[in-house]
């Protein structure tokens, strides 16, 4: 090699100088010129790994797969929903077996005050002398007694020289109205009828004029 570079450059030396600065400029050629080999090969190296394309069988088994996944989505969504609801199906029905039980607890609770007046009141009639003061003491349990209904919701069905309504009387007699102005009207109430929230509970039984 040493032998070869000695003539080489001692060719060199012997060039004139045209035939020099064209043999530098080919081997500068020869330096920068990518080779064409390694151009490929660097390209194949760089691009993406080639993949297989999908057949049929994978397309539809990856199809599949998906689906099932899907339906185990939806149903494992159906099965909360489903103990969601029986829960509240549950609790309802619970709740509502309560109210049937105990809806009338406030109902009773406001009456018992008054149950206590009425023993209080039996206890003093005992040796009571005064037949007024037990009028008088009787009056105030019953106005008490109806004070605390109205705070329930219920109420009186006025009776008293009112036009006969079917929807809240009931006629049990009918006499001759002593007044031409009291006919097809109520004269006398034998039995007071109630009004629970709007609710007819008992009809008023009364006497009409004819």
């Amino acid at each position: 090699m040493k032998v070869k570079s000695f003539y080489k450059n001692k060719k060199h030396n012997n060039m004139n100088p045209k035939e020099k600065e064209n043999n530098q400029e080919e081997e500068l050629k020869t330096q920068t010129a990518p080779n064409e080999c390694d151009e490929e090969t660097a390209g194949q190296e760089a691009s993406p790994e080639n993949e297989a394309p999908l057949t049929e069988e994978e397309k539809l088994a990856q199809e599949l797969e998906k689906t099932r996944e899907q339906l185990e989505e939806q149903k494992d969504k159906n099965l909360r929903l489903y103990a969601e609801f029986d829960n509240y199906r549950k609790r309802t029905m619970k709740e509502k077996a309560e109210l049937i039980l105990n809806g009338g607890e406030k109902s009773i609770s406001s009456i018992l005050p008054i149950v206590d007046d009425f023993e209080r009141a039996l206890k003093n009639m005992e040796n009571a002398t005064d037949v007024a003061a037990v009028k008088e003491g009787v009056e105030l349990i019953y106005n008490k007694f109806m004070s605390v209904l109205g705070q329930n919701g219920v109420k009186v069905i006025e009776t008293k020289e009112q036009p006969l309504d079917t929807d809240y009387h009931e006629a049990i007699a009918v006499i001759p109205a002593p007044d031409e102005a009291l006919k097809g009207k109520i004269l006398d109430c034998v039995q007071t009828g109630y009004i629970l929230n709007d609710k007819v509970i008992r009809h008023a039984k009364v006497v009409v004029g004819e």
